[in-house]
């Protein structure tokens, strides 16, 4: 149905009907809402969204140059957005009651690798059991066979997995790894057991949301150091990582990569795979919730010429979502020059892929917010690199024992710095990281567990009836911030380690003070110490605001906030859909997966799910994903 003389008020919306073709070029003219103005729009369709804005950007700068040339009046630019308040919030102007945004059947929000790999399995790409390859496993290899003839979306997921182990809680995860790196965990390199065949019959039409780039957090990582997983871990199916890696770091002997060859990959994928289209850069998603709408939607058949009632059939919700619930997605896109352009979307389904790393955990205590209190290793980066530290400078106060902390110890130690490591848990307590990583493999990460474990500060117990004064005394003290002490013993025991760090096992901050100054309490004591600067390394959550409590009645524990390692989104275990909301999914750090070799199972039992649904209605796909047959 041609939309004559409608008005549509969204750059997001006229993109998604000139995509779907429910757009005649002769209709083709626009009224854009940031400028009240009407643009008539050349009769060539962008694909997506960000090629539409990109496009009527071009054209307006290309018409100011013509105008200058020709020496004519300066005329008002009918596609300039005013600029919004400061990234990353932006107060959206409430839509024309007229306005009504067109339905996507799936928009993941996050193009990490959660993201890309969805987008790969959702674009028509479908994996088979390659018939040239054993696995290794012989009762999942004969489970395979059985139905070779079907794609893994189309089997039992369930099956499948029975009776797999690995180091995902998810079984889907556990599959797909298994069927990607068998026998990985026991140091072997098999080939992949999958052949993968695209059907064009069986695209999904979709949109990735992101904040930059495909890639997600990792390209904001430091770029020189090693990742825990091994290279071909990171990669995502059907492009294999070393064929990418340049040539200088072919012959290197380590088989980790560095954060800035995983991001190069990511970004190259997305394109060797021909997903561009479907993905949506510099873009910031501020609202997402349910909307309940009569069946009959008269606005939206109005304005695509179909029931949209039948349109929604195609992606039916299980339990109460039904027939006309849908999810309204709204946020802006950053655009040229800093500006932004806002959108609302109606999508059947959601997938939460945005990862863990939003929002550093905080220790909550007092000078926590003083400027020389950083919660990220980019800043120990940064500092370095202006000069801000040197070999003169007082030590830096580094808060955690996980990886990212180490990771600083071994920067500062590099650089000459001297550190102050605290940590809460025993240098024997068992689930530390380092305990479970081979020597072998992770030689770096062992020689920070060294230090840890022998070069602890020198501390003498007082006897019980010091306590108090010693306590009270130590609080005096906070002023006078003694020099560092290293402990003497096992100093000259090890060469390689740093003689300028110092290990404070079973301690925690107790607070920051505006004198550049930290306390800290273990062993019934407190101690001061003069600082440089401090990072709280002690994990990262997601920042999921853009949802309802933001997002936590969906966890395990609904009265806690989501934690990837101890609350994460509570999903069906073979499809990753929300047990407490149907057709909203969720995959990677946000239900546990926190590395990309078993994130990736997330995106084959999301995807074996929504294909599932086409083939129960009896939907198909054809002409690209563009159209619904």
């Amino acid at each position: 149905m041609r939309m004559l003389g409608k008005k549509i008020h969204s750059p997001v919306l006229l993109s998604y009907l000139l995509h779907r073709g429910e757009l005649h070029p002769s209709a083709w003219i626009i009224s854009c809402k940031c400028a009240k103005s009407v643009v008539r729009i050349p009769t060539s369709p962008p694909t997506s969204i960000s090629l539409f804005i990109r496009h009527t950007h071009t054209q307006a700068a290309a018409g100011r140059d013509r105008r200058t040339r020709r020496g004519g009046k300066k005329r008002h630019n009918p596609l300039r957005v005013a600029q919004a308040p400061a990234m990353p919030l932006l107060e959206e102007t409430t839509q024309h009651p007229q306005e009504h945004p067109p339905t996507v059947p799936v928009i993941i929000i996050g193009n990490g690798p959660s993201g890309i790999c969805l987008s790969y399995l959702l674009s028509g790409n479908k994996p088979y059991l390659d018939t040239a390859t054993v696995h290794p496993n012989p009762i999942l290899y004969r489970k395979l066979q059985e139905t070779k003839h079907l794609p893994i979306t189309e089997q039992d997921l369930e099956y499948l997995s029975e009776g797999l182990e690995g180091r995902s809680g998810n079984p889907v995860a556990v599959l797909f790894d298994t069927l990607l790196h068998p026998n990985a965990d026991f140091g072997y390199e098999y080939p992949p057991v999958l052949q993968w065949r695209r059907d064009k019959q069986q695209h999904i039409p979709h949109l990735v949301l992101g904040k930059a780039t495909p890639g997600g957090a990792w390209h904001a990582m430091e770029g020189s150091m090693l990742t825990i997983s091994l290279g071909i871990w990171m990669e995502l199916p059907g492009v294999n990582y070393r064929d990418l890696i340049s040539e200088k770091r072919r012959d290197v002997t380590s088989d980790r990569a560095t954060p800035e060859e995983i991001s190069s990959y990511y970004r190259n994928y997305v394109t060797l795979q021909g997903l561009q289209n479907n993905f949506v850069d510099n873009t910031y998603v501020t609202s997402v919730q349910r909307l309940c709408r009569p069946h009959k939607m008269e606005g939206l058949e109005k304005l695509g010429g179909e029931r949209a009632d039948d349109q929604d059939e195609s992606f039916e919700g299980n339990g109460d979502g039904g027939l006309g619930s849908l999810w309204e997605v709204r946020g802006y896109q950053q655009v040229q020059n800093n500006t932004h352009v806002p959108f609302s979307l109606f999508a059947e389904n959601v997938v939460l892929a945005t990862g863990a790393s939003d929002s550093p955990v905080r220790l909550n205590v007092e000078g926590e917010d003083l400027p020389f209190v950083f919660h990220s290793i980019s800043d120990l980066g940064l500092a370095l690199n202006l000069r801000k530290l040197d070999t003169n400078s007082d030590p830096v106060l580094i808060m955690g024992a996980g990886l990212s902390a180490a990771d600083a110890v071994l920067c500062a130690c590099n650089s000459n710095i001297r550190v102050l490591h605290v940590f809460r848990k025993s240098v024997d307590d068992s689930d530390l990281i380092f305990k479970q990583l081979p020597k072998t493999l992770y030689p770096e990460y062992h020689k920070v567990y060294n230090m840890m474990c022998s070069q602890t500060y020198t501390n003498v117990a007082p006897s019980s009836g010091q306590n108090q004064t010693m306590s009270i005394a130590s609080s005096v003290c906070a002023k006078m911030c003694p020099k560092t002490q290293l402990a003497a013993t096992n100093m000259t025991a090890n060469a390689s380690l740093f003689p300028d760090y110092t290990s404070f096992p079973g301690h925690c901050v107790v607070s920051f003070q505006s004198e550049m100054k930290c306390l800290l309490q273990g062993n019934n004591s407190l101690k001061a110490f003069k600082i440089s600067m401090a990072l709280v390394l002690i994990g990262t959550n997601p920042n999921l605001f853009f949802l309802k409590g933001q997002g936590q009645y969906l966890a395990h524990d609904p009265t806690k906030p989501i934690s990837c390692k101890q609350n994460p989104i509570d999903i069906h275990p073979y499809t990753f859909e929300c047990t407490k909301e149907p057709s909203l999914f969720a995959m990677g750090p946000l239900v546990g997966d926190n590395f990309v070799r078993f994130l990736k199972g997330g995106a084959l039992g999301i995807a074996s799910c929504l294909l599932k649904k086409l083939k129960k209605k009896g939907k198909l796909i054809g002409n690209g994903g563009n159209t619904f047959i």
